[in-house]
């Protein structure tokens, strides 16, 4: 399954790494494409990870899951 999310905050590359790799250290999580310049993120994922979880690794890094 595949998780759509728009991020804020990001303004780099650097940025768009960290949020990539907390994503892809969630349960769960197979693989996380995350962009800056558009301020998204599309994670694949099985159906035990909830959209909770991927905002509280994104929040925990510092960006807004809006």
């Amino acid at each position: 399954m595949e998780k759509a999310m728009k991020i804020g905050g990001m303004m780099c590359g650097h940025c768009s790494a960290r949020v990539k790799k907390a994503l892809e250290a969630v349960e769960g999580v197979e693989a996380a494409e995350v962009s800056h310049e558009t301020g998204s993120a599309v994670v694949r994922c099985n159906d035990t990870v909830t959209e909770e979880m991927l905002k509280e690794a994104v929040e925990n890094q510092g960006f807004d899951v809006l």
